[in-house]
């Protein structure tokens, strides 16, 4: 009856704590009644940068930062880069929203806009019903320009950039001016919404962008002179004007925007504002309804914890531009090398897995070396901690110095050296298993104090996120997903492997869950898909891990406790406020109003581009080949492995299964996979290493020992189980069923597994005991069985 009720209870317990993790949000003061303001103008300066920001150069802007609110802006648009066109675009769809026309690879051509005068008031732009089409019809965002205009009755643009940001959709601009003018308060009085374009800051010659921005500094200081009363004034270096893309300058300045770091839902990071963000905040100051269908971007809104020094405030945006310029420079070759790395390693691993088992007799192929094997397991460990090394190493600030590859490459070796040697002379090394949990307790460890102390290294690290993709800003990554999941399933299996059989599953299910609580909290990781994903695997993981195969029963506990998550969550998500709705909740609501299919588009379209691009798929199909053809060949050791260690094949199949899940939702592709299999493949293959070369040993049997609970005799063909065998990894084994001189192949009693093996005993009548018989080549630590043998202990 328990064995019964065991897999309900735990599919019950995985499933509440996912719950609980997604459906938890952090309180938030409640927003104002009505509207803050009533007029807000939008001031664009293309490609204006924190460190064009100075009080001699750009002394109005330092004033009103130094009032008002500021932050990092990422301008991602439909196109990267994003062109001053694209910017001003997005700007007024508050969606990704990109030009039609053509492109020059890696730069931004001139700004081609049409603006027409028919009656000297407002303005048309001809090209606009085109660039609607283009966007609807050719991107998959479905995003509407010039939806912002059409959310207010009336709206001003000044400059051609601002024209297109004010355009309707059917190209009308209400007022218009091409140029500032000398007194601009009447034109900024005249609509609850104004635009103003102050140019273009361009270039890397600092002389030459300090004279722009001074020019444009010049203008906004008469923007600000006539600004009307009770406005909010918001000021956005809008766009990119070359490759790569930068992050900008953002300051909202206005009643309720005093002295405070800008933020919005869509970051979730304080400091950090999406592009997108800008008209939902002007459509919110002003207490107007949002569009029907809804901006991607979320209002902005001014929490505490700024420096009092205006000088130490600005220096954080820009110190984070600086970082995430250089994370993707660094970030393109670090993989590349790892994943070279990886499959040179993966290579030099195959002759001596063919070579890893002793012969017991005096003839067979001579063993390789030990140091030769000493300098293998090394690398193979320092291959597993390359990635949470490199997450480290953004603790040092290598990205100020002028050679920011050279100086991450050094902090990272060293690191790696260190981890390295940590788990050389960790207790248990030597045991088969001793290694694969230190390193996954070790990435674990450092991933997850991350994430609870705010994932400050994984924004803009080189094995994090960037703020410049738009994509993420809080949380956990891509890569920390994929080495989160693989570290803790490994680490929750290397803890099961050394409990009795009985307690394996809940084991599993106490460091999993927790696992899923860091992962889905939106105080934490934020990432509701790979809390899903890794509820999926844990739920594997757990029924198998107690040994026998993944039933059809087994399987259907674990498939029902994913449904059961993301059906739980998905009800309770779509009961929250449309504004306040995460993924899932979004998805869902736009299959009902059937504007899913461009959910699915998008998710596609990243998929393969992905899939495509990312080197992190050479790491998952370098090891997938290596796994399958090398590691679970009769002489790759895995099987082996499997058998004698049950609760780490429920592990890894649990981390295969939330890997692939997690990448797929999440538009990744591989690259979760490819991040979990950097850690898993170097630590299985060094465990198979291990466990061949025990193969030939011979050991007692413990005929005192008593049977534990479920042994010989359950129902599912498994072995009996052992608190820990002669190298501390608890190994599976069988009790014995009988004696006689065929019974085990055993060694002097005094002897260790290293001891000369005694002469074989004559055979008796009953199952073949040689070499070649069933129980031929046991590992180290586990006792051959002379009746029905356990499938936990395998031959092969």
């Amino acid at each position: 009856m328990r064995r019964r009720i065991a897999p309900i209870l735990l599919t019950l317990v995985v499933v509440a704590l996912g719950i609980t993790a997604l459906t938890a949000r952090p309180e938030r003061e409640a927003a104002p009644p009505g509207r803050t303001a009533d007029f807000v103008v939008l001031v664009g300066v293309a490609g204006l940068r924190w460190d064009d920001v100075d009080p001699q150069s750009t002394p109005t802007l330092w004033r009103m930062a130094r009032d008002g609110s500021i932050g990092s802006l990422s301008v991602r648009s439909a196109h990267r880069p994003t062109c001053p066109v694209d910017g001003w675009l997005t700007l007024g769809a508050g969606s990704y929203a990109a030009w039609n026309g053509s492109r020059q690879a890696g730069g931004c051509p001139p700004a081609q806009v049409t603006v027409e005068q028919p009656d000297g008031i407002g303005a048309n732009l001809p090209d606009q019903e085109s660039v609607v089409l283009h966007n609807q019809e050719r991107l998959p965002w479905g995003t509407v320009p010039g939806a912002l205009s059409e959310s207010v009755r009336c709206s001003v643009a000044v400059g051609p950039g601002a024209a297109v940001a004010a355009a309707r959709p059917f190209g009308r601009v209400d007022r218009y001016a091409p140029a500032l003018p000398a007194d601009p308060a009447g034109l900024l009085g005249s609509c609850v919404l104004s635009i103003v374009d102050l140019g273009t800051v361009t270039g890397e010659d600092p002389a030459a962008r300090a004279a722009v921005a001074r020019e444009a500094d010049a203008r906004l200081a008469r923007v600000l002179a006539a600004r009307p009363p009770r406005s909010l004034v918001i000021v956005a270096g809008v766009s990119d004007t070359d490759a790569p893309s930068r992050l900008h300058v953002a300051v909202a300045d206005g009643p309720g925007w005093e002295r405070g770091w800008l933020t919005s839902a869509s970051t979730g990071r304080e400091g950090y504002l999406q592009l997108v963000d800008l008209a939902p905040t002007a459509l919110t100051a002003l207490g107007r309804p949002m569009p029907e269908r809804l901006f991607l971007g979320r209002p902005a809104e001014s929490v505490g914890g700024r420096p009092a020094d205006l000088a130490a405030a600005i220096a954080a945006p820009a110190d984070a531009d600086r970082e995430a310029a250089a994370q993707r420079r660094v970030a393109d070759w670090f993989f590349t090398l790892l994943a070279g790395a990886q499959v040179l390693l993966a290579v030099a691993v195959l002759p001596l897995l063919r070579r890893a088992r002793r012969h017991a007799g005096p003839y067979g192929p001579e063993p390789v070396s030990r140091r030769v094997v000493a300098v293998v397991e090394l690398l193979l460990i320092a291959a597993a901690l390359a990635v949470p090394a490199a997450l480290l190493a953004d603790a040092v600030p290598w990205w100020r110095g002028d050679h920011a590859g050279v100086y991450f490459a050094g902090v990272t070796v060293l690191l790696l050296v260190a981890a390295t040697a940590v788990v050389r002379l960790a207790p248990g090394h030597a045991s088969t298993l001793g290694p694969l949990g230190a390193v996954a307790g070790l990435t674990t460890v450092a991933v997850g104090l991350d994430v609870l102390t705010g994932a400050r290294l994984q924004l803009n690290g080189v094995v994090g996120y960037s703020a410049l993709e738009g994509g993420r800003y809080a949380g956990l990554g891509t890569v920390g997903l994929g080495v989160f999941l693989a570290g803790s399933l490994l680490s929750a299996g290397w803890l099961a492997q050394r409990v009795r059989r009985s307690w394996r599953p809940p084991v599993m299910v106490a460091v999993g869950g927790a696992a899923v609580l860091v992962v889905g909290s939106p105080y934490l990781g934020s990432d509701p898909i790979g809390a899903i994903a890794l509820t999926a695997g844990l739920s594997v993981a757990a029924a198998i891990s107690a040994g026998g195969w993944l039933t059809i029963s087994r399987l259907a506990w674990a498939t029902m406790a994913g449904l059961a998550l993301t059906i739980g969550f998905a009800v309770l998500d779509l009961r929250r406020p449309a504004a306040e709705r995460g993924s899932l909740g979004r998805f869902l609501a736009a299959v009902g109003d059937g504007t899913g299919g461009l959910t699915v588009h998008r998710s596609s379209t990243a998929n393969f581009e992905t899939l495509v691009n990312s080197p992190l798929t050479v790491l998952a199909l370098a090891g997938a080949l290596l796994v399958w053809f090398a590691l679970l060949q009769p002489w790759g050791g895995l099987m082996r492995l499997f058998g004698i260690y049950p609760a780490m094949r429920a592990a890894m199949a649990g981390t295969a299964v939330a890997a692939v899940i997690g990448g797929v939702l999440g538009g990744d592709a591989l690259d979760v996979a490819g991040a979990a299999a950097a850690l898993v493949v170097p630590m299985a293959a060094l465990a198979a290493l291990r466990v061949l070369d025990h193969s030939t040993d011979r050991t007692l049997p413990d005929a005192g020992r008593p049977r534990d609970e479920g042994s010989g005799g359950t129902g599912d063909g498994s072995g009996g189980d052992a608190g820990g065998g002669p190298d501390g990894d608890g190994p599976d084994r069988p009790a014995p069923t009988g004696a006689g001189p065929g019974a085990a192949r055993t060694a002097d009693a005094g002897a260790g597994p290293a001891a000369a093996p005694a002469p074989p005993a004559p055979r008796a009548p009953g199952p073949a005991t040689g070499a070649s018989g069933p129980t031929a080549g046991t590992g180290a630590g586990e006792r051959a069985p002379a009746g029905r043998a356990s499938i936990e202990v395998t031959a092969t």
